[in-house]
């Protein structure tokens, strides 16, 4: 019986089918692991994508992953967004000192409402302009890039730079405009001095080569600006004088605006000083200025015992320290931004309480 004769292997054909075999194990293989960031088909990817920006083929370097744009480019800033830019919880501390030094003009017989509604505007103009300004110059100079309060118009990219200096200049010159027909209604040309100075302080407290903000002489400018030039200014322009009553509010305003500013700069003080910017809080360091912040929230309410010699009704400022006092707390004790912002809120509004209840106070 003959044998059966042995079937001859084709070459070729046999290196088809382990091609086609081995082609196959690959891409289970890329299947079962390319859900994995570190697997070799992401591996192959990457470099893929980076030879291809390497390149010198301009749309191959320009190339970006899908929707990659998108991520980057912020949404343009709304209408909420500028308001939210003037940071109005914070204007308390320019209503406060206008109210209490009309009121100390009013008990000396001098108050002029017309005049009074002007100091208002000069306060609360500057007061916005300066946040507008503050917001340009972090923006610009990259100090925001680490900050973990709110985001900002200019650090976020939702407002063009040359847009957000335009309304701080814009706010500015309302403001003088007020100052201006100040000076015109009461003759006093001096004035226009002191609202140089105002306007100077303003602009470079986060502005020019050297801003005094990044020096820790925030808090010193903003407790002289918006405490007894802000209270007794109001009171000389109405009564042509100062009293008593407009230097011991100016005083108590004072501590509470550089309150709110310390416990800005403590919640971020960490950013701050990887960004060079050396605040008071930084200087300090963070327990000192924590402690710091706190007496400059209680300390007012010590300032408080010369009107409640003189002025009935007086005592019942002291309400004001059901705000006052969890404010101090939450700055001592806080760990977080979100606490340090809500300390920050409670300040503002101690000062509001404070300042319109001690007013009524010695108005009426």
């Amino acid at each position: 019986m003959a044998k059966p004769r042995p079937q001859r292997i084709d070459p070729d054909r046999l290196n088809r089918a382990n091609a086609a075999r081995n082609e196959r194990a690959a891409q289970q293989k890329s299947l079962a692991g390319g859900s994995t960031a570190a697997g070799p088909s992401a591996k192959s990817k990457s470099n893929s994508s980076t030879k291809g920006r390497n390149s010198g083929n301009p749309a191959a370097r320009n190339a970006a992953p899908k929707g990659a744009a998108q991520k980057r480019q912020p949404a343009k800033a709304t209408w909420r967004d500028w308001v939210a830019g003037a940071r109005i919880r914070t204007l308390s501390l320019s209503v406060a000192p206008v109210a209490l030094g009309s009121a100390a003009a009013h008990v000396a017989g001098g108050f002029d409402l017309t005049i009074a509604l002007l100091c208002l505007g000069v306060a609360v103009l500057l007061q916005i302009g300066v946040n507008y300004a503050n917001d340009y110059s972090d923006g610009v100079r990259g100090t925001d890039q680490f900050r973990v309060g709110p985001s900002r118009l200019t650090g976020s990219g939702a407002a063009a730079p040359k847009h957000v200096l335009t309304v701080a200049l814009v706010c500015f010159a309302l403001g003088a405009a007020c100052g201006l027909a100040i000076v015109v209604l009461t003759q006093l040309w001096w004035l226009l001095a002191v609202g140089a100075l105002a306007l100077l302080a303003a602009w470079f407290y986060t502005g020019g080569k050297r801003p005094y903000g990044y020096a820790g002489l925030g808090e010193l400018v903003s407790f002289l600006f918006f405490g007894p030039v802000a209270t007794a200014g109001t009171t000389f322009v109405q009564l042509g004088s100062v009293n008593l009553e407009s230097w011991f509010a100016g005083l108590a305003m004072g501590l509470f605006t550089a309150a709110v500013m310390l416990i800005n700069n403590l919640r971020d003080r960490v950013p701050d000083s990887q960004a060079g910017k050396k605040t008071l809080a930084v200087r300090m360091g963070d327990r000192p200025a924590r402690a710091l912040f706190a007496v400059l929230v209680l300390a007012p309410f010590g300032v408080l015992v010369f009107f409640a010699l003189f002025y009935l009704w007086a005592p019942l400022v002291y309400l004001a320290l059901l705000v006052a006092i969890p404010a101090a707390v939450i700055g001592v004790w806080g760990k977080t931004a979100a606490e340090a912002l809500l300390a920050l809120k409670l300040t503002s509004l101690a000062a509001l309480l404070y300042g319109l209840a001690l007013a009524a106070a010695i108005a009426f």
